[in-house]
């Protein structure tokens, strides 16, 4: 009896929910003329839309990330730290995975972008300032904030409030809205960075000089410490060799002031022999600075360039804009979409009500 009763409920609950359906779509039927107003009038919006909205240019640069894994002279290093031999590659993977994606969006390297001088239709000009100005923000300032005119020449440390205001929302907008960075696979050392903007050129030249700003900090960061060596072994290879000459000049000296020496008198042997030492002293401490130099060199160019661009923008870029069809179908899509949500929630209030 427990069982039959069971599934009499169930059969009951099925029915009554199939009546339901039955009586929403009964419902949203009798109001097919409103349902219909509303996605014309959302297909008009979407049209209306897609001419205000302007193109976004997208310009599009990719690279390879050079992955050290302790290959190549990394794994000599332990062996030549032992005899005094520092052949670089300390700087591990500060900036592997997502570290160099974070760089990439830092606030340092985006304001150091944006300040950067560009040539563009045969102008001299700021990035920040091509930005500003293609989006008439200076017109906005002078309303709002009453600022007439504003520089972004000179250095940024000595930059007041209102520059450093300005530049900050720049670099929020450009996190949010501009700069898109990520890997191409998860499991590739391919990372892809896009720019896009309303400015075909901006675009592209804010992209080429961003990842040339991070290539250039990335490769002068992780060579900083083999760069130090390579300057420290030649500053003392050079110190080294002028005194080598100065001591082989030395020995000529001695050898002419006697050139003719007695035999019997040791006594005269002694300047030209204390040379010698001095010779092969210094011979055998330069011949290992040298080694070491040259080691120091070769860990340096292993260790550059550690970003390999692949691809580069080229106009014309990509557009990516909202087509008049497309914001047709959009736009009446969604106005059918919010009128019968609209119905629905109104048509269940009114029946709980009641």
């Amino acid at each position: 009896m427990e069982k039959n009763s069971i599934s009499d409920s169930e059969e009951i609950s099925l029915k009554e929910l199939v009546l339901k359906v039955k009586s929403a779509i009964a419902y949203l039927k009798s109001k097919w003329v409103l349902i219909t107003i509303c996605g014309i009038m959302g297909g008009l919006l979407g049209l209306a839309y897609s001419f205000y909205r302007k193109p976004l240019y997208i310009a599009t640069s990719t690279f390879v990330l050079e992955d050290s894994k302790g290959g190549g002279l990394g794994q000599y290093a332990g062996l030549a730290s032992l005899a005094g031999i520092d052949i670089g590659g300390g700087a591990g993977g500060i900036f592997q995975g997502d570290n160099i994606i974070e760089l990439y969006r830092s606030r340092v390297m985006l304001e150091k972008t944006l300040l950067s001088p560009v040539v563009i239709e045969g102008k001299k000009q700021l990035l920040i300032d091509r930005y500003i100005n293609f989006n008439k923000l200076r017109d906005k300032w002078k309303e709002k904030d009453h600022i007439s005119s504003i520089s972004f020449y000179g250095d940024p440390d000595k930059f007041n409030r209102k520059q450093d205001s300005i530049i900050s929302d720049l670099v929020g907008l450009l996190r949010t809205k501009i700069l898109g960075v990520d890997k191409i696979d998860k499991k590739l050392n391919i990372l892809k960075v896009d720019i896009a903007t309303d400015d075909e050129l901006f675009s592209k030249e804010f992209n080429n000089k961003l990842v040339e700003t991070v290539n250039n900090f990335y490769t002068e960061t992780k060579t900083k410490k083999s760069s130090q060596n390579v300057m420290i072994l030649q500053k003392q290879a050079d110190s080294v060799k002028r005194v080598l000459n100065s001591s082989i000049g030395g020995v000529a000296s001695a050898i002419d002031a006697a050139p003719n020496a007695n035999p019997a008198l040791l006594t005269l042997r002694v300047p030209s022999q204390r040379r010698q030492v001095d010779v092969q002293a210094n011979s055998a401490i330069y011949g290992e600075i040298v080694r070491n130099l040259e080691v120091s060199k070769i860990s340096l160019r292993q260790e550059t360039p550690l970003i390999q661009v692949i691809d580069r923008p080229v106009l014309p870029l990509f557009v990516s804009s909202l087509g008049k069809l497309k914001g047709i179908l959009v736009g009446g899509f969604l106005g059918v979409f919010l009128i019968t949500l609209i119905l629905s929630v109104r048509k269940i209030f009114t029946a709980i009500l009641n």
